[in-house]
């Protein structure tokens, strides 16, 4: 019994080493700059507010905190994100997860075939909609990576291993994730409270980590355009603009995320939501954050 748990556990490292790696390669290795500033390498994108699933270590199990509005983006707010990434030259990242199941937006392959022309793109999913045949359109669909979490046990690895040979596609295509771990097992993730918004598992103390380097590397729009600071900010507390108003560089570089920023490249979580987050924040965009501390001369 015991060898089985010590091999479960290596598993989920050598899991969470991968994916580190992988984002690493994205993140760190692609430090660019416009207007002699840096811009970021991750963008997440929720294309759509509604899953189909109510996973007890998710914000979306509580509809008091984080309930289905079935809203989606447009088309016309995509066009819009492309035409700003592209007039800066963006070589990043875009992510179709956030706060909802991406798959489920109706418009999801044309979605993808227009950020694939200005950027790497990847959709995490908890692959309840797939077939080969989708597997196969998100690929044709210019998408660089589909991340599939599986949440019901083992047997879905033999069973989404299948549907991608099927598919037709290569087997880097697709990622497996493994997530269908117990309480126990912090359900195969590294468990974070989403800034206060959820208490499960084994929980890090919410002054544990201070400094975090995520608005300096990343950021998340909403459905509606409002960006956010991180995924972690489930409640969606603070706005730092919406991009159908302003250029995303304008936000990125504006004074609302610059003064978040600041103070998380101190080390003060002063300012609400990250007061309540206990999440660590310097895993990814260290060159980021070295950038941005020359620029604002901290030391």
């Amino acid at each position: 019994m015991q060898l089985k748990k010590n091999k479960r556990t290596k598993r989920l490292v050598k899991a969470i080493k991968l994916n580190l790696k992988r984002r690493t390669i994205i993140v760190d290795d692609k430090l660019q700059y416009f207007k002699k500033k840096p811009i970021p390498s991750w963008i997440e994108l929720s294309i759509i507010d509604v899953c189909n699933r109510t996973c007890s270590f998710c914000p979306k199990s509580d509809p008091s905190i984080a309930p289905d509005t079935y809203q989606r983006m447009s088309l016309t707010l995509i066009d819009k994100l492309c035409r700003d990434l592209k007039r800066m030259k963006y070589k990043g990242s875009v992510t179709l997860c956030g706060y909802g199941e991406p798959m489920l937006h109706k418009e999801v392959f044309e979605v993808c075939k227009r950020l694939a022309k200005v950027s790497f793109v990847e959709v995490v999913t908890n692959g309840d909609t797939l077939n080969e045949k989708k597997i196969n359109k998100l690929y044709s669909s210019n998408v660089n990576k589909l991340l599939i979490s599986m949440y019901d046990g083992p047997h879905q690895k033999e069973q989404f291993k299948e549907m991608t040979k099927k598919s037709g596609v290569p087997d880097d295509f697709v990622i497996l994730r493994d997530r269908w771990y117990d309480e126990k097992k912090d359900y195969g993730l590294k468990l974070t409270n989403r800034t206060g918004t959820i208490n499960i598992g084994i929980q890090e103390s919410i002054k544990t980590y201070s400094h975090c380097f995520y608005p300096s590397y990343q950021f998340l729009i909403d459905w509606n355009g409002d960006i956010f600071l991180c995924p972690q900010d489930w409640q969606r507390r603070i706005t730092m603009g919406n991009m159908m108003q302003e250029k995303i560089f304008e936000i990125w570089t504006g004074k609302i995320i610059e003064k978040y920023r600041k103070k998380l490249l101190e080390g003060k979580r002063c300012y609400s939501p990250c007061t309540l987050c206990n999440a660590e924040g310097t895993v990814l965009g260290q060159n980021h954050a070295n950038a941005w501390k020359k620029i604002y001369k901290i030391t």
